[in-house]
């Protein structure tokens, strides 16, 4: 009876072990990948021709920014145009090989592979006067910092989880932890 009650124990923490190694695991493994995000060019001022002192606009725009795989970008504009282009094309304002053309006001496009992207007016002289827009898109977006906490069941022998800001360091190590109990236990 005693042995019976001892390995019923040992199937529960074993339970137990499994239910946190799945949850850690799964939190690890994209669920904690932070939402893309939807940048709107230019913020208030739009898709448009720059006065003639703030031809610098949109590069200091992109450089206040940080882009990555799957975001993307909205221009809004009137009596315009966006066109993706190569790097030749960007800084000679040069649209004969756009790669992609918008004209339609409200333009949409997602940033999906690492690295620079180019964009210039398909206006005449717009370009020329500071309309175009280099990103530079990094990777995928990181993982958030702060996990959700873990459910633990009420009876567990288990240490109290991690705090939510100690990231997943902890989380490594308080599984190491449930293993060796689980090893000592074992033994015993």
């Amino acid at each position: 009876m005693k042995q019976t009650k001892m390995w019923s124990s040992l199937l529960s923490f074993h339970g137990t072990c499994v239910l946190l190694l799945l949850t850690l695991v799964s939190m690890n493994d994209g669920f904690g990948v932070e939402a893309v995000k939807d940048f709107k060019v230019g913020d208030g001022f739009g898709w448009q021709e720059p006065g003639h002192n703030n031809t610098a606009m949109y590069s200091q725009w992109a450089t206040r920014n940080r882009f990555h795989v799957g975001d993307s970008l909205s221009f809004e504009y009137k009596n315009d145009s966006v066109l993706e282009v190569d790097k030749w094309g960007y800084y000679h304002c040069n649209s004969s090989n756009a790669t992609v053309a918008f004209n339609n006001g409200k333009s949409v496009f997602k940033l999906d592979r690492p690295g620079p992207f180019y964009f210039i007016s398909g206006t005449p002289d717009h370009c020329k006067n500071g309309q175009r827009l280099l990103v530079e898109v990094m990777g995928l977006h990181p993982i958030s910092q702060s996990p959700p906490a873990i459910a633990v069941p009420p009876d567990s022998y288990l240490a109290p989880g991690p705090l939510p800001s100690s990231g997943s360091l902890v989380s490594v190590t308080l599984l190491h932890s449930v293993l060796m109990s689980l090893v000592i236990v074992t033994i015993t």
